[in-house]
């Protein structure tokens, strides 16, 4: 009885070690609490934990880019006041999660990470307007959807890892049904303006048109047979 109860407690701290707990220094909040308490903080200390060319691209005010990806993450950030709030971000939320982890670990004592990253503060309409289109304009979009088929467009990012998962069945598949659907991928990356326009906020996002009609919309990572029963 006592092996079984040392047992059961093993287990239950295996169990949370292996769900990856957030950090109680750690706070993830949506686009516009994130917002506020940038403004409601004294000179905020603002991470972007994207690339360089994502952050050159377009970043939020007064943000200071320090890449998760690089090996001198740990280095950059210890030049920032542990004593103080800072907030953590990245494109959709998967890097700045495991960098305020990190910054938790470091002795960062009060974290905000956005929920959803950039993507969801353009979706929340956050950013600020550009008239400088990048990529597809509107009209350019609309052009793709003329078609006798059904069209299904894929926002995609190189980063993003379902994305990732998911190429290879969806170019299989842009060959295979090829008679009875036109499958176009976009890059997110390349398309900002679209992203904001449309609010898509999560990476990949599938959209299936017919007649220009939006008929089936799914974000997040889908199975190759789930796909193509939609397809179908």
């Amino acid at each position: 009885m006592k092996f079984h109860s040392i047992f059961l407690i093993i287990l239950s701290f295996v169990v949370l070690s292996c769900n990856g707990q957030t950090s109680k220094d750690v706070k993830t909040i949506e686009a516009k609490a994130f917002a506020e308490r940038i403004k409601e903080t004294t000179n905020p200390q603002i991470l972007d934990v994207r690339t360089p060319e994502e952050f050159a691209s377009d970043h939020i005010d007064n943000a200071k880019n320090i890449n998760w990806l690089s090996n001198d993450f740990v280095t950059n950030a210890e030049k920032f006041d542990k004593s103080k709030p800072v907030f953590v971000y990245c494109k959709s939320g998967g890097r700045s999660q495991k960098a305020a982890e990190k910054l938790s670990e470091l002795g960062f004592t009060s974290i905000y990470q956005l929920d959803g990253g950039i993507l969801k503060w353009d979706a929340a309409g956050l950013s600020k307007p550009s008239s400088k289109i990048i990529g597809l304009s509107t009209q350019e979009y609309n052009k793709l959807l003329n078609s006798d088929k059904k069209v299904l467009i894929d926002f995609y990012a190189e980063w993003c890892a379902p994305c990732k998962k998911m190429k290879p069945y969806l170019l299989q598949m842009e060959k295979e049904l090829a008679d009875k659907i036109v499958i176009i991928r976009l890059d997110a990356d390349k398309n900002k303006t679209l992203m904001t326009e449309m609010k898509i906020s999560e990476l990949p996002t599938l959209l299936l048109y017919e007649n220009k009609e939006v008929k089936w919309k799914h974000s997040g990572f889908i199975s190759e047979t789930d796909l193509r029963k939609q397809l179908q």
